[in-house]
Formats: C-alpha cells, structure tokens, sequence
C-alpha cells in the first residue's frame, strides 16, 4: 500500500467546561492512504467530528486545546503551522462537506458565487468568467440538473438533496488530496441518500482523494468503506476493514452497534441493544469506557481498573478489549439470542 496522505498520531483535543475538562478526543490515531475511504462510526459524542475539525484547525480555543498530538498531511504537520498557511491547505489540500449544508451555505449569496469564491481563494489569477465555467462544470458534474442556471440560485431555492450536491461540488473544486465528509447524508430521505453517495464516490473518483466518511450509519460503511474505524468515548476501540468489522468484530461495543440494528436481510427473533447509556466525557468510568455497558466485561476486575491498549491483532486489526480472543463465542451468543448472523456480504447489501 502507498503512503498515508493523511496520519493522526495520538490526538488529545480537550475542552474546558465550568463542569470540568472534557476529553473529546483521547490519542485518537488513524491513516488515511490515496483513494480509499476510511469510515468512522461511534455513538454521537464519540469524537468522530472534533477528531477532523481539529485536522481542519476549526475547534475554537479557547474552549478547545490541542494537547497533544500530531496530524501529518504528506510528512507535515498542521499543527505546527501558522494560521496562514492552514488556510492555503483547507479547501484545496483538504475539503470538508458538513452535516448541514443549510447552515453551511451563506443564504445572502447564490451558491455558484459561493462555489466560485472557494475557486478563486486559491487561485487568484481566474476570472470572473473562467470561475463560472468551472463552477458549471462541476455542478454538472455532481448532477445538478440546468447547472448554468442553478449558479444564480440562492440555497433556499435548493432542495435539500440539491444543497448537498452543491456542497460536495465546492468540496471538489480544488482537486483536494483528502476529502471529509460528516453524516453528509443526514436529514436526506433514502432515494436522495443514494443519490448523494454515488455523487461522493464520483467525487472521490475523479480526484483520487483520500476520504474520511462520518456516519452512524452502518449500512453507509458498507457500501461506502474500505476500512473501519470504530470510536467510543473519545477513542478509536477498533479498527478493520468493512469485512472484518461485520463479519468477526473483535470488540464488544462494535458487535452492540452491529447487533442493534434491523436487518432486512434476516427475520430476526429479537434485537439486542446496547444497554445503558453513553458516559460522561467529564466523568469516564475507570478502567474500559465501556465496561459498565459491556456483557463480555461483566463482573471483571481487569475492565474496571485497567485501561484497555488498542492491541494489534494483525493485518491491520485492532481492538481495545482486554478479551479480544473471545470474541468469537460472544458472537455465537448474540447469533443464537438474535436469530442474526455476521456474514459480511449479507451486511452488505
């Protein structure tokens, strides 16, 4: 495999609360390699989001801090750059196409101007006119029906499904090397959902970008993902690729996600979902985040007291459960409770 594009190492990104610090982002570590989409999946909380944002050098701080950490972009660190140059890297080395392109969107100016801004920014030398084209270029692209006309349009004579489009075509408008994109199908019903995530695989396509797909939706990372990143309570818990994490998921907190969803593949007898709630960012509990919410940990003093590593299993696994080897039979458990069974094409489709 090629060399990362994009390395997180051991990310700390803090907030301070009246309540206390909140630990948004507890050495959080994850590459993202040319071409391939990299899912990230977590309850919400879980510091999917604050995790890129602090890529992007967005969290505010203060409350923010970035504790401790790198992020290497081709060898480089953004955290050590000036705010000057970060700004030449966002929206052309790195895109991002947020959750709510609504609130994305300036309202006061047409959304072919504001595509063409991000145009522009990076490359002052376009006209006027040459933006335009592009930006008609790209709107067709994503399929935006009458493009040329839709360039004057303000994003409230958007559809929803529409406004995402225009959001992904100013994500691609500068070729970048890495694309984010967070839950860009939320609020969207399914046929638009569809449509959405195959404008995003034309996207990824046509630039070769490595892409961080946010979602909680698992179905999402199965068509989407190459590989699978699982994050709980601020830390990555696991890590595969799409195959492994739905066939044989080695940790107990990505079998609950898998195991508490319908499926429309299998009539199943029951389903069975995490009990208890997310903990407080403020407040973790000792030991395993997930211990008191974990079946498989139950009773035992190693997941009270002692903070799970994320263990290399190999071939580019990994877990952060103390009793990763018997996954298996807690799999067989939830198969015979559930009538379900982990098979990774049939998760698939």
């Amino acid at each position: 495999m090629s060399d990362p594009l994009l390395s997180i190492r051991g990310l700390v990104t803090q907030f301070d609360t009246p309540d206390g610090t909140v630990r948004a982002v507890d050495g959080v570590s994850y590459d993202v390699h040319p071409g391939e989409t990299v899912g990230v999946v977590g309850e919400s909380g879980s510091g999917k989001s604050v995790t890129v944002m602090t890529v992007l050098g967005l969290v505010p701080q203060p409350p923010g801090r970035v504790e401790s950490g790198e992020i290497l972009l081709e060898g480089r660190d953004l955290l050590e750059l000036p705010i000057e140059e970060l700004r030449k890297i966002r929206g052309k080395d790195v895109a991002m196409i947020f959750q709510d392109p609504m609130t994305s969107l300036n309202p006061v100016l047409t959304v072919g101007l504001q595509i063409a801004e991000a145009v522009q920014t990076h490359d002052p030398s376009m006209s006027d006119d040459q933006a335009r084209e592009k930006v008609v270029e790209l709107l067709e692209l994503v399929g935006v029906p009458n493009a040329s006309d839709r360039y004057d349009q303000y994003p409230h004579e958007y559809s929803g499904g529409m406004r995402q489009r225009g959001m992904i075509a100013m994500a691609m408008a500068n070729r970048p090397k890495v694309l984010i994109a967070d839950e860009p199908t939320t609020a969207l019903d399914v046929t638009i959902q569809a449509q959405v995530l195959e404008v995003l695989k034309t996207a990824q396509e046509e630039t070769n970008a490595g892409t961080i797909l946010i979602t909680h939706d698992l179905g999402v990372i199965a068509e989407m993902a190459d590989r699978v990143v699982v994050m709980y309570a601020g830390r990555v818990v696991e890590t595969g690729t799409v195959e492994e994490i739905f066939h044989t998921p080695r940790h107990p907190y990505t079998l609950g996600l898998l195991s508490s969803l319908p499926r429309p593949d299998v009539d199943l007898d029951r389903l069975e979902p995490i009990r208890g709630q997310p903990p407080s960012m403020i407040s973790l509990p000792s030991g395993c985040a997930f211990h008191p919410r974990c079946k498989l940990g139950e009773g035992r003093e190693r997941c009270r007291t002692e903070t799970p590593p994320l263990y290399d299993l190999g071939g580019g696994v990994s877990s952060a459960c103390h009793f990763h080897d018997e996954m298996t039979d807690e799999v067989a458990r939830v198969e015979e409770v559930t009538g379900a069974t982990f098979d990774a094409e049939d998760d698939a489709t």
